[in-house]
């Protein structure tokens, strides 16, 4: 957009969005978000002529009462951030217009995340957040429905905010900004402690629901630490202090740079994060071989026919359709033909309990099948016929790693489900209350590098270094290490042998680390 017409700016689409400002930041000044002139609001003129970088900007001006601000009191800028047109000067006791300050801050969301708004709170919950503890430098919180109403995002993800300090001034934020929006790829908000929240989304509508979200969360962990409850585990207990393992309190103390434990602390340095394999390595393989996959299998054909109609199962049909017909192209063996959506149920029915027993028989480690297989033993499990299996050493180990503030997260071939069963049905009772979040093959093949950058910047660590990878296979600690995580071979009964001079630490029970 080269130039902008007189007609263009007095067009529907720019009042509506001078419109909507105003009557947002009247809802946000209710909230306490905008009060005392603070906090801003900025979003991009939605006109689907115009490609979405060139889309005119519309920001609040700084400095005034933002709960009785007019559409004509909008400054409108280009999609590179010049001032096009500015609001009209108004009488004492009103000061001259100027652009909200916080306007380099939004154009960083608007080119680094193609954001098409941005709002900046001042909420009280947003402050208050980032000064429970001054040294965290992340806000972290798993197990809240309204996780879900982040992008990306679902109730057993941990949520990662990024917490940068503040200045004196607000444009002096925006390199520090811009650095946590690159580090931590995954948000859309970055805390600024002591200050408030600068929060985007594809539209106005999903930066205010985002925005909602963040606030309700915040203000969740703020009324948890009150009742001495930590926000950022699965099941929301007590803070706790294992003897032996360094306090949260006492590992605050540690530098991020260096992450090592500091004399009070009286043990070694811990990692941030750890993650952990499960065949071999939380769980004996003879397990996953010998009774989950049979199960699947011997049960694959009854579970479809019981279960044929259910959108679930549907997608789990879609998913096979299209694994087997990739399959049937390259020549897979074991691999037939699955009947049309009009054959007879029976016959596809069929056709499925061949292709799934080919796949399971080649341990394959596709999502088609583990998603399919995570259906079947979530029956099992739910029936009592399964009952998950970890070595004795798993529960203490998560226990401790839980109390001294390590994140704890899974990742298997097998589906989240699937792992989420394992884990919540065990003789040892349900251990997902130590455990911060799952992954599974929807990040990459276990055995490429590029799965473990994945997870890292998941997880939103400053160096992959700060997490720990255990397994039992050699190549995924050698993809997991290239990563630039550190990674420890666990040795357990029935896993295969090692390679010599493999080069990596081994373990034989967790309570090694």
């Amino acid at each position: 957009m080269g130039s902008v017409s007189q007609a263009y700016l007095e067009s529907e689409p720019v009042k509506e969005a001078r419109s909507l400002i105003s009557e947002l930041c009247r809802q946000f000044y209710s909230l306490g978000w905008v009060s005392g002139t603070g906090g801003s609001i900025t979003m991009k003129v939605h006109d689907s002529s115009i490609p979405k970088p060139q889309q005119l900007i519309l920001m609040s001006p700084s400095g005034v009462q933002k709960e009785r601000m007019e559409p004509e009191d909008m400054y409108v800028l280009s999609g590179d951030g010049a001032i096009i047109s500015s609001p009209s000067p108004k009488p004492y006791p009103y000061k001259p217009p100027k652009c909200s300050d916080c306007a380099p801050l939004f154009m960083k969301a608007y080119h680094m995340r193609n954001a098409g708004a941005v709002i900046h709170s001042h909420g009280m919950e947003s402050c208050l957040a980032t000064m429970i503890n001054p040294h965290l430098k992340e806000f972290r919180i798993t197990h809240m429905e309204m996780i879900k109403g982040i992008q990306g995002h679902g109730y057993y993800d941990e949520l990662v905010i990024p917490i940068i300090e503040n200045t004196a001034y607000e444009n002096e934020l925006t390199d520090s900004l811009a650095k946590a929006i690159e580090a931590y790829p995954k948000t859309t908000a970055v805390l600024v402690r002591n200050h408030g929240i600068y929060v985007w989304g594809d539209s106005w509508i999903s930066a205010k629901t985002q925005s909602e979200c963040y606030h309700y969360l915040f203000d969740a962990a703020i009324k948890l630490h009150q009742l001495g409850l930590d926000w950022s585990t699965p099941d929301h207990g007590p803070i706790q202090v294992v003897k032996g393992v360094p306090s949260v309190d006492c590992r605050m103390n540690v530098s991020k740079k260096a992450r090592i434990a500091d004399s009070n602390c009286n043990g070694k340095p811990f990692p941030r994060c750890i993650v952990l394999d499960i065949e071999g390595t939380t769980t004996p393989i003879s397990f996953v071989t010998d009774i989950l996959f049979p199960y699947a299998q011997n049960n694959v054909g009854r579970h479809l026919s019981a279960t044929y109609a259910s959108a679930e199962t549907q997608d789990d049909i879609y998913l096979l359709r299209s694994q087997v017909e990739d399959d049937l192209k390259q020549g897979v063996i074991g691999a037939v033909p699955i009947p049309s959506e009009d054959a007879e149920k029976e016959e596809v029915i069929a056709a499925l309990v061949a292709n799934v027993e080919a796949m399971i028989k080649a341990d394959r480690k596709i999502t088609a099948l583990k998603q399919l297989q995570g259906h079947i033993w979530r029956t099992g499990f739910e029936t009592n016929e399964l009952k998950g299996i970890v070595f004795d050493d798993v529960p203490e180990a998560l226990e401790k790693w839980h109390a001294s503030g390590v994140k704890v997260y899974i990742y298997s071939s097998g589906s989240r489900l699937a792992q989420r069963l394992l884990f919540g049905n065990t003789k040892f009772g349900d251990l997902r209350k130590y455990l911060s979040g799952y992954f599974d093959t929807a990040v990459g093949n276990k055995r490429e590098k590029r799965s473990y950058v994945e997870i890292t910047d998941t997880l939103g660590v400053d160096k992959p270094s700060e997490i720990l990878f255990l397994t039992d296979i050699y190549q995924e600690a050698i993809a997991a290490k290239a990563a630039g995580m550190e990674a420890i071979i666990s040795v357990r009964p029935g896993n295969s042998p090692l390679p010599d001079n493999h080069g990596f630490k081994t373990i034989n029970s967790f309570l090694e680390v």
